[in-house]
């Protein structure tokens, strides 16, 4: 297996620290994506490993809906307390608060379900362009790494787990104005078929929280290296509408019906290669522009 997959797998991975009635205590580890602090996706890709990790026999996840209420740092660890509020026949629901530093930096809810049958339908995959001969993020981000900070530039242009291919990339040095809407092909650059199933929700949960929120930039011609510009989750929700199938690429299907108030709403879509609808993400952000610059 190579390096950046075992790293990315031993991340999403988290170690039980107590188990009691109903509740469960686990830990995991952080690290530094070269963001101001610690990356969102990381929270809830272990959040949501720690819920199938305490979660009752047979039970998958339908749903997860998630509160920042602190910027995480990116050193150290983070604590997850997980309880189970209520298990039914079909249904089951578990709470889980993430902790650093003694002070709760993330609040989950988290939805499950037996299996079952039913009715079926979707929105159909957008016709877009395929992702062979598109140029990767990881190349574009290498092709102008001279116009990145020093002090962050390694982290940016490092091998990376996960290639990301945009349709119809942004410049983020001289964003133009464009529809508050975003298509990105997606694939592990390792085979994650044979993980476990938790560790492959937990793949999505974290990288669902990719490139969501800077969609609500796009009308106003900024990106998150604009000047003056903060950006950060205030929340994030999940819909899982099939098991998840980590075997091709996938394609990341976003848009963002509004902004206002400091905010940005961006909701995703994302479909396996063959055009089946995994699963739907809604996030709303901050997007303020500061006068004085931030960083």
């Amino acid at each position: 297996m190579d390096k950046v997959t075992q790293s990315l797998i031993e991340l999403l991975n988290v170690e039980l620290l107590h188990q009691g009635p109903q509740t469960y205590l686990y830990r995991g580890q952080c690290e530094d994506l070269g963001f101001k602090n610690l990356f969102g996706g990381q929270i809830l890709g272990q959040s949501l490993n720690a819920v199938m990790q305490a979660a009752p026999e047979g039970f998958l996840p339908h749903s997860m809906h998630a509160y920042f209420l602190l910027p995480g740092k990116a050193s150290g660890h983070v604590d997850y307390k997980v309880e189970i509020l209520r298990q039914g026949r079909s249904f089951a629901a578990i709470r889980v608060d993430a902790i650093q530093d003694g002070k709760i930096i993330l609040t989950q809810n988290t939805s499950l379900q037996i299996p079952e049958e039913g009715l079926e339908h979707q929105t159909p995959m957008p016709e877009v362009k395929g992702p062979e001969g598109l140029m990767s993020q990881l190349e574009i981000t290498r092709k102008f790494k001279d116009m990145i900070p020093e002090g962050i530039r390694d982290k940016f242009t490092e091998d990376k787990p996960l290639e990301t291919r945009p349709i119809d990339p942004v410049n983020v040095f001289m964003p133009d104005k464009r529809a508050p809407e975003k298509d990105v092909w997606f694939k592990s650059v390792g085979d994650w078929t044979k993980q476990s199933v938790a560790l492959q929700y937990a793949l999505l949960a974290y990288s669902s929280d990719f490139h969501l929120l800077a969609t609500s930039l796009n009308p106003h011609g900024l990106s998150f290296a604009s000047k003056g510009m903060q950006m950060a989750s205030l929340d994030h929700a999940i819909w899982f509408h099939h098991k998840p199938r980590l075997d091709d690429w996938m394609l990341y299907s976003m848009n963002s019906p509004a902004s206002s108030g400091g905010r940005g709403l961006n909701i995703g879509h994302i479909y396996h290669h063959d055009g089946q609808l995994m699963m739907s993400v809604s996030q709303e952000g901050l997007i303020r522009v500061r006068s004085e610059v931030m960083y």
